[in-house]
């Protein structure tokens, strides 16, 4: 076989003298001598005892992992073992039917005390997440999300130092922040005719949560309807692999390119209609998409489009590289009134290849915004669009922890930072971050009105399976207005 990889054709003595004259090969191939050292017999163990260890060592003595079980586990296991149960042939034999229910998420808890200038707050917040997953084909599933423990992005909290001191606020809301239905178009057709096909179009509608360009351009949950066409490919564009997604919300979308009379996201009142594609090509793959944000009774003076593209690739064997651009345009106020989205931001994040490739990263992410840029949608606890550029530009979703401003509003700026995992059982992450205003680009309402830095600390530890520890520290300098500090100390239950 490795001679055959290598471009030489090999073949037994006796072939080759009795068709090496008519046989068909390509230029590269030739024939070679036959060499019988190359052949030795297997290899006999009669006078060896048996040693189960060392067959175990052979596989580099594996064992079983724990791992962590839902809190509801009814139906199929999660993780299970042995012959499956007999399925139902309701929706067809072709989609077989079964049950799994899961009820899943984590638990976080967190003491902290932050500084955001404007106030000091030391406080114990707490926040529960609960998936419920309900599948019944191998492609069709309902799923729901809620949260009862935080409402309106308020935590169910006790503040121990600040304003409302020795105050503990319970802030309660079952209501559902998603629930949908995903499934396959190929495989329900399939069951219902009883025919194989060759159609692959997963979709899903409801509350759902969209996520694309690692939630840069899109992170949100809104009521709508999507489908994909997956694993395509173009011998004429040299394209090994891509798909295309189209997508439309028509309630609940947050953007923040439209404001409702308050100043306020109006999530209520715009439709969102998009469509995004992932494509593998040049040894590196592009991410392109648009989107229509069309609000309604009396929000329609902020219609707008939204384009974005990237291009993420390997060079060489030292440097992984991400070019990402995301742009508005369109949108036309009455009255001249200020436009909310009407500008672009360019992002680029790279990582540094190392000598220890999964666990020590250097890093370094750089952006410059011009104008108002908006993401197509984002919720309004996901955090700015430059979520992603660094830890100092992350809140906790839960403490209200210190940032830099994360707009990208008529500034520029980066982070540099070591993201290192230890034997892949602990993670440390440093960095030094800025932003600085582009001169002569005042801009009302933004949060940076001057430069600012800060530097930042995280640390990870899993006690085990369930239980993880996390620590954060960061202090950020401001020239126009007050530092920020803050410290925290998480617990978080998975389950």
């Amino acid at each position: 076989m490795a001679a055959a990889l290598a471009g030489v054709f090999v073949v037994a003595p006796f072939v080759a003298s009795a068709v090496a004259d008519d046989i068909e090969m390509s230029p590269e191939a030739q024939v070679v001598p036959y060499d019988d050292s190359a052949f030795g017999a297997d290899p006999s163990y009669e006078n060896k005892p048996y040693d189960p260890q060392a067959q175990l060592d052979i596989y580099g003595a594996k064992f079983a992992v724990d791992t962590t079980r839902p809190l509801l586990e009814l139906g199929r296991e999660l993780y299970g073992s042995g012959p499956f149960t007999e399925t139902s042939s309701l929706l067809g034999e072709l989609n077989p039917m079964f049950s799994e229910l899961y009820l899943y998420g984590d638990w976080r808890t967190a003491v902290a005390y932050n500084n955001n200038g404007a106030a000091e707050v030391g406080q114990v917040a707490t926040r529960l997440n609960l998936d419920i997953d309900y599948k019944f084909t191998s492609t069709e599933r309902v799923h729901a999300f809620v949260r009862p423990l935080d409402q309106g992005g308020n935590f169910t909290n006790c503040e121990f130092f600040g304003p409302d001191e020795d105050n503990c606020d319970l802030n309660a809301d079952l209501n559902a922040d998603a629930l949908f239905f995903e499934g396959d178009v190929g495989a329900i057709m399939a069951g219902l005719t009883g025919e194989y096909n060759s159609v692959d179009l997963p979709f899903s509608f409801g509350l759902m949560p969209l996520l694309f360009q690692n939630g840069i351009w899109v992170e949100d949950a809104f009521t709508g309807v999507a489908f994909s066409f997956p694993a395509l490919n173009s011998r004429w564009l040299d394209i090994s692999n891509y798909d295309v997604t189209f997508f439309a919300g028509l309630d609940k979308v947050s953007s923040a390119g439209v404001l409702d009379n308050d100043g306020l996201v109006a999530d209520h009142n715009v439709n969102l209609y998009g469509a995004t594609t992932f494509v593998e090509a040049m040894r590196g793959y592009f991410e392109f998409g648009y989107g229509y944000t069309d609000g309604e009774d009396g929000l329609d003076d902020q219609d707008y489009h939204n384009l974005t593209g990237a291009f993420t690739s390997r060079y060489g064997a030292w440097l992984s590289n991400s070019v990402r651009a995301v742009w508005n345009v369109g949108q036309s106020r009455d009255n001249n009134a200020q436009q909310n989205a009407d500008g672009v931001i360019f992002l680029v994040e790279n990582s540094l290849i190392t000598h220890l490739p999964s666990t020590l990263i250097p890093y370094g992410n750089f952006f410059a915004g011009f104008d108002r840029p908006q993401s197509l949608a984002r919720d309004g606890g996901a955090g700015g669009i430059l979520k992603n550029t660094g830890i100092n530009f992350e809140t906790d979703g839960l403490t209200g922890f210190p940032k830099l401003d994360d707009t990208g509003r008529n500034t520029f700026g980066g982070a540099l930072g070591v993201n290192y995992l230890f034997s892949l059982d602990r993670q440390l992450v440093v960095e030094a971050a800025m932003v600085q205003v582009i001169e002569g680009r005042n801009e009302p309402g933004r949060p940076a009105r001057g430069d600012e830095y800060a530097i930042g600390v995280r640390y990870q530890l899993p006690l085990n399976v369930t239980w993880i520890l996390r620590a954060d520290a960061m202090h950020g300098w401001r020239v126009e207005d007050d530092n920020l500090a803050g410290v925290r100390l998480e617990i978080r239950r998975k389950f």
